[in-house]
């Protein structure tokens, strides 16, 4: 039950929330955090497979006439990704918002919903659920956006629910897709994930249908030039809504392409590997070259999202060993540094009034503390060896090298611009001589939780074991479902 309780826990948790508002402004606040400390309790119960061996699944006929089970199921991969998504989420309700927020039961519940939708993107096994999960999370992100964000939230929101709606109606018509091609093929009208994979035979109804999946997950990654929504979304959404966003509802783009897409399309998806890997290596080199020119702090860090979720998609489009444990490293040390950053700009936000880096500088000797974290960050955001997105771009760029060198070293030449954005940001709020007036540093709640964060990047660089380690066996079987020949058809069958 399991899995069940990990979609229950913060469903019913976001309604607590939403009830215990009458009680102060702190109390939801409050739940919230315990909500998600319990989530990540329960799914890290699962790292002991003395009691929870792996993988856990829970499957229930739901409209078997339809083909449709509820399917979930929880192995290395998922169970990585929603602890992430636990962890993220505490950092999210952390996050500091400035004024006087209104309905703060009713944002926590919000938050909360979301994070209930993207774990159920993580557990779903049948792809009309995965699909629903898919479209559920965006109905709260989109009210965090609208209700509680700050200058053009209103036209970020709308482009937000267009973009991913539109998009959205592809991934239904790729799924649909899929469950009649199956059943036409004598495999059995179902959306069960265990019954469609290996399935897909070459067809041009197929390939158009995968090139809509693969639309569907870059509007979410924020892949060129399918990002139009990204920058304004990242930077009107309220911290919270930023750190959901680019940390966590992100890396479901990049887990359906690892997850479904590759397999479920196998036939059609492995001619497609090299254009992924172009689409990537745009991404990397387009969202760090905006980023250096970027006068906004958030404006900078969401641009430096598109780059580094390049590389994701150059991983996937290698799909080779490193290259996919690359994928999965780069998606939770970015998870982990993009929080941090957007946690930072909100630190600043909150007693500077803007994101704005022109009327900042000096802030070092004012906050010495947020000045050594962001430091910390920078660093990682760049790629230093010793932190966690090094490890992944390493491996990812040993895995493409494998598939095109050519495209591997201008992937690498991304890290060039990385370090100018990097360290100019640095300088621009922090070094050279004070503007306006000083900061309150970090209190000390900020700094437990930062410390947590940077433990968490520090160990991803020096010792990724346990992420490889966990994912292993799962990255293994999506490679061999992608390489599975598809059955033939029985005589007779429509094509």
């Amino acid at each position: 039950m399991i899995p069940i309780l990990l979609l229950l826990v913060p469903v019913i948790g976001g309604f607590l929330a939403w009830a215990t508002e009458r009680l102060g402004k702190t109390a939801p606040r409050s739940i919230a955090a315990v909500v998600l400390l319990v989530e990540l309790a329960l799914a890290a119960s699962l790292l002991f497979p003395g009691r929870h061996p792996l993988p856990v699944t829970f499957a229930r006929e739901w409209v078997p006439r339809l083909g449709i089970s509820f399917h979930l199921a929880l192995d290395g991969l998922s169970l990585l990704f929603v602890m992430v998504t636990a962890g993220i989420g505490i950092a999210a309700i952390a996050a500091p918002r400035s004024g006087n927020p209104r309905s703060p039961g009713l944002f926590h519940a919000n938050v909360l919903w979301t994070v209930a939708g993207i774990v159920g993107v993580f557990l779903a096994f049948d792809l009309f659920l995965f699909y629903l999960f898919w479209e559920l999370m965006l109905i709260p992100m989109y009210f965090l956006i609208l209700l509680w964000g700050q200058g053009a939230s209103r036209a970020a929101g709308i482009k937000f629910i267009i973009f991913t709606q539109v998009s959205g109606l592809f991934m239904l018509l790729a799924i649909l897709a899929l469950f009649f091609h199956a059943g036409t093929t004598g495999g059995g009208y179902s959306f069960d994930y265990d019954r469609l994979v290996g399935r897909a035979s070459p067809s041009p109804l197929l390939f158009w249908a995968m090139i809509g999946f693969f639309v569907a997950c870059c509007v979410k990654l924020g892949i060129v030039p399918f990002h139009a929504w990204l920058p304004d979304a990242y930077c009107t959404a309220p911290p919270a809504g930023s750190i959901l966003l680019a940390g966590i509802m992100s890396k479901t783009g990049a887990y359906a392409l690892l997850r479904f897409m590759v397999p479920l399309f196998g036939a059609q998806a492995i001619p497609f590997e090299r254009t992924m890997m172009v689409f990537g290596v745009i991404s990397i080199l387009y969202g760090a070259a905006v980023a250096v020119a970027q006068t906004d702090l958030r404006r900078l860090i969401a641009y430096s999202s598109i780059s580094h979720m390049g590389f994701v998609l150059l991983a996937i489009g290698a799909w080779n060993e490193p290259a996919l444990q690359g994928a999965v490293v780069q998606m939770v040390s970015h998870a982990v540094i993009i929080a941090a950053l957007f946690l930072l700009a909100a630190h600043l936000e909150l007693h500077r009034g803007t994101t704005a880096m022109q009327g900042m500088g000096g802030l070092w000797g004012a906050a010495p503390r947020m000045g050594l974290v962001m430091l910390l960050f920078a660093l990682a955001s760049m790629g230093l060896p010793g932190l966690g997105s090094f490890t992944g771009e390493f491996l990812t760029l040993l895995g493409s090298f494998r598939h095109s060198e050519v495209l591997a070293v201008l992937a690498a030449s991304g890290g060039i611009l990385s370090v100018v954005y990097a360290l100019s940001m640095m300088h621009r709020v922090f070094q050279g001589e004070m503007r306006g007036q000083g900061i309150p540093d970090l209190p000390l709640r900020a700094v437990a939780l930062f410390a947590i964060l940077s433990a968490c990047i520090i160990g991803i660089g020096l010792y990724p074991r346990p992420i490889i380690g966990g994912s292993a066996a799962s990255l293994a079987a999506v490679q061999r479902a992608a390489s599975l020949p598809a059955d033939p058809p029985p005589a007779g069958a429509r094509p």
